[in-house]
């Protein structure tokens, strides 16, 4: 069963015109979503995370679909979203809820497992004037050989379909893949680069061996909570399940490219190893969200942001290989010392600055001109408190700011 919808655009650009858009796409396993019960956490949560496409996965039914759509997406930007069309399978589904205008439904198409649908739902993007494939997932859960084995089976489900795509092809998988680190065969099949296509994903993290430890605590996704209420998992945030992946055309120049450094778990500072998310003080959101999140999921939600350009110019500029972007920091967490990348299209002023919690600066990494390119500066960290700590870069009329850790 493939459910399409009609596509119709209004407003194109005009020839030899550049435009650009950068949406943020989340994903966020609602905690099997059968009811509006947890309704009021779940709009707490996305007006303060902003998302311009919403993907979700747990959802029961239709209904509950609908009933997300009114009570939750429209009650928080209220007639700003479309939905994309449901397709209700074995087990619990997935949904996609969209800014309307800045992206239009085309299919959702199921992609069949011996447990539960992968969701194919192939959008339209008027600026790139391309579509993009969002391959929605929740992979079989638990630890051991078995489900290691089964999740490895829906990834191969999975790549027959990628595999078969042209090469060029703009697609994310995104979703609750239940994962416990890189040496399972799931996550190996999803990165394996073959010869004979583009069926591959690349992880915008590198987090190698397991990834339930400590030093990987601001990537963990589950769970929110230490204490049984409802449903879901407790222990504290301790696994990383939830993932964004792109292809490879998406880390290439093109009309549709991740934004370096964009990757987040929502609510997740760092410090809330096998612990709950709204233990007091969390660094990342208010109190107000802490708690939202505790209540409506056992997992976070997790974002990235995407250029979606009219033209290979509005990203790179023909003479330079380069766009302004500042990367996470590697290692992070890190003890004492830790690089940050930076990228410039041209000659620019550079004010890269590291700052405290409170706001204050720490220390002045760069302040002056710097050349086009590539740029690596350390950071040491040797005589300052553990803690989390902003990097802000500013250059020309770009502004960013990434999380470090310091954990001694």
């Amino acid at each position: 069963m493939k459910t399409i919808a009609l596509l119709c655009l209004v407003g194109t650009n005009a020839a030899g015109a550049f435009a650009q858009d950068t949406l943020k796409i989340m994903s966020w396993n609602l905690l099997n979503y059968v009811d509006g019960s947890r309704d009021q956490y779940y709009r707490t949560v996305i007006q303060y995370a902003q998302p311009d496409v919403l993907v979700v996965e747990e959802m029961a039914s239709q209904t509950m679909v609908d009933n997300f759509f009114t009570n939750v997406v429209d009650a928080a930007f209220p007639g700003q979203f479309s939905k994309g069309a449901f397709v209700d399978g074995p087990d619990t589904d997935n949904e996609i809820y969209f800014r309307s205008g800045r992206l239009a439904f085309i299919a959702n198409t199921p992609i069949q497992t011996a447990l539960r649908d992968i969701s194919e739902f192939t959008m339209y993007s008027p600026i790139a004037a391309d579509t993009i494939r969002l391959f929605a997932v929740h992979l079989k859960a638990s630890s051991g050989t078995t489900n290691e084995s089964d999740r490895a089976a829906e990834v191969v489900n999975l790549r027959h379909v990628t595999n078969a795509l042209p090469a060029g092809k703009y697609f994310l998988v995104l979703g609750d893949f239940n994962i416990y680190g890189t040496t399972e065969p799931a996550y190996q099949e999803l990165l394996q680069d073959n010869p004979t296509d583009d069926g591959n994903v690349i992880d915008p993290v590198t987090l190698p061996g397991i990834w339930n430890i400590l030093s990987y605590a601001p990537y963990h996704t589950q769970s929110t909570r230490t204490r049984s209420f409802g449903d879901g998992a407790t222990g504290g945030l301790d696994d990383r399940f939830d993932m964004i992946l792109y292809s490879k055309a998406v880390s290439q120049t093109g009309r549709i490219q991740y934004l370096p450094g964009s990757l987040t778990a929502i609510g997740n500072d760092g410090r809330h190893y096998n612990d709950s998310i709204n233990k007091m003080p969390n660094y990342a959101v208010p109190t107000s969200v802490a708690d939202a999140l505790e209540l409506a999921s056992d997992h976070l939600p997790v974002s990235g942001e995407f250029v979606f350009a009219s033209g290979v110019e509005a990203i790179h500029e023909p003479d330079h290989p380069f766009q302004y972007g500042l990367a996470q920091n590697f290692p992070n967490p890190f003890n004492p010392s830790t690089t940050i990348r930076y990228t410039l299209p041209r000659r620019s002023h550079v004010a890269l600055s590291v700052d405290n919690t409170l706001g204050q600066v720490v220390t002045m990494l760069e302040n002056g001109e710097e050349p086009a390119g590539e740029h690596e500066v350390k950071f040491d960290g040797r005589g300052l408190a553990s803690g989390v700590y902003f990097y802000r870069l500013q250059a020309e009329g770009f502004v960013r700011t990434m999380k470090a850790l310091l954990m001694k």
